[in-house]
């Protein structure tokens, strides 16, 4: 790339997607500049409760295979192959993800992925990378920003050209996006969902080995709340317990939250272990959860924003860090498509991105409700069934909503429009199995009557 087409990329946040981002346009040639607000990952513990482990899965996947990191991560997660579903009793349940491809999920650490970009990007000599520099000011017109640095009285400036790209990954509470936010026609909205979360640990067992099946997603669902597990490398558990705030508040004292679990989550006491729970439960806070939807995601040929800055959503589809990844690899085709003019480029991502985004949104929302209600209903089941059934006899024309999501690169709209169709099409056959069930019981009737 020559020096006149080479544009100079300016990255704030230097999470998963910001650093999966600079590594694309890092490959692409550009001169990029990541400032994260945080120091390097590599030479700090991730502070407890906050992490949530991420499931890998196929959009997810893609981005990594584009800057040569999928097989890295693939050797590093563990594989989850379905949910197992703990019952009050004691009881589990298998549930599939994909029975008939046999296809799985990825448990991953996030720290391992954030190290594994930063140590990626570390490689590209066009790229620089800025620890402790927190984004304080940003003039959406000239490209201007303003950064402070740890330890450092003196704000630090960064003038803006025409040849300068400014990418905001900066997380849900974005600061990129607030500047974007006091722009004309910039839509906004948020929602706090009256759930929290808690994270919790199982340990490996005294030999060192889990203590459950490692290769599922082990769900406790009670019905207005669950709790999840996610397999470590070390043999650990990451969980997490959802449920609302006002559930949270009432766990007072060590009695008190012994009996809830014990009569809620029975069979993962032992698991955790008494003392550790006490001691986890009471030395942290329930975390919030939140869903933000934003439109456009870009001003002019200036600034963007991706991810979580752009479309932040609740955990419960495992989609977020998929859905960021996957805003890089449609922007890295956009480039591709449109000859890197940003001019088409910015407009082109948000018309191509917006309503997917929304879709996943509002899916990981309803997600909650099945994964700790509904998958204990026999009408749930019966349709899991009906749709595996149907998916291995026509694989190409009968695709399960989870399946497309998470294994396939559909948008996320035509998904939900695949399952809108499927949905009629069952509709129609129970209506029309009833009309004939009715017929046929007014014949038999009417030959007892006419006897």
């Amino acid at each position: 790339m020559s020096a006149e087409s080479q544009k100079r990329v300016v990255i704030v946040g230097g999470g998963l997607v910001g650093s999966m981002a600079a590594c694309m346009f890092a490959r692409k040639q550009h001169k990029v500049d990541l400032y994260e607000a945080r120091g390097d990952m590599r030479k700090s513990n991730m502070s407890a409760g906050k992490s949530i482990n991420l499931a890998l899965s196929v959009r997810g996947r893609e981005a990594l295979r584009r800057i040569g990191l999928e097989e890295k991560l693939l050797s590093h997660g563990i594989p989850m192959r379905a949910r197992m579903i703990h019952t009050v009793d004691g009881k589990l349940n298998e549930i599939l993800y994909d029975p008939v491809h046999n296809q799985c999920i990825y448990s991953v650490s996030r720290k391992f992925l954030n190290e594994a970009l930063i140590t990626e990007l570390e490689q590209y000599p066009n790229c620089n990378i800025h620890f402790h520099h927190k984004m304080t000011k940003l003039d959406v017109d000239t490209g201007d920003l303003t950064f402070s640095k740890q330890g450092h009285e003196a704000l630090i400036e960064v003038k803006g050209n025409q040849q300068q790209l400014i990418i905001g990954a900066d997380g849900a509470h974005s600061g990129v996006r607030k500047c974007l936010m006091s722009q004309p026609l910039f839509d906004f909205s948020q929602t706090y969902i009256e759930h929290g979360y808690m994270e919790l640990c199982i340990p490996p067992s005294d030999d060192g080995n889990y203590q459950m099946e490692p290769n599922f997603l082990h769900i406790w669902p009670r019905g207005t709340f669950m709790m999840i597990a996610l397999p470590n490398q070390d043999r650990s558990w990451t969980v997490t317990l959802f449920m609302p705030f006002e559930n949270f508040a009432q766990l007072k004292t060590p009695d008190i939250l012994l009996d809830f679990f014990n009569s809620t989550f029975p069979d993962a006491v032992p698991l955790i272990g008494a003392d550790r729970l006490v001691a986890d439960f009471f030395s942290r806070k329930a975390s919030s959860l939140i869903s933000i939807k934003c439109r456009p995601y870009h001003k002019n040929n200036k600034v963007l924003i991706l991810g979580d800055a752009a479309h932040a959503m609740v955990p419960f589809y495992g989609q977020g860090m998929n859905a960021g990844f996957e805003d890089c690899c449609v922007l890295d085709d956009l480039m591709d498509e449109l000859e890197e003019d940003f001019a088409r480029v910015l407009p082109k991502f948000t018309e191509v991105r917006h309503e997917d985004a929304q879709m996943i949104c509002d899916l990981a929302m309803y997600n909650y409700i099945e994964m700790r209600d509904l998958v204990t209903k026999s009408s749930f089941l019966w349709r899991k069934r009906l749709d595996s059934f149907l998916f291995s006899i026509f694989p190409n024309f009968w695709v399960p909503l989870y399946n497309a999501v998470t294994f396939s690169r559909f948008p996320y709209r035509v998904c939900v429009q695949h399952k809108e169709f499927q949905d009629k099409i069952i509709s129609s056959i129970i209506t029309g199995g009833c009309a004939v069930f009715g017929l046929i019981l007014l014949y038999l009737i009417g030959l007892i009557i006419l006897g």
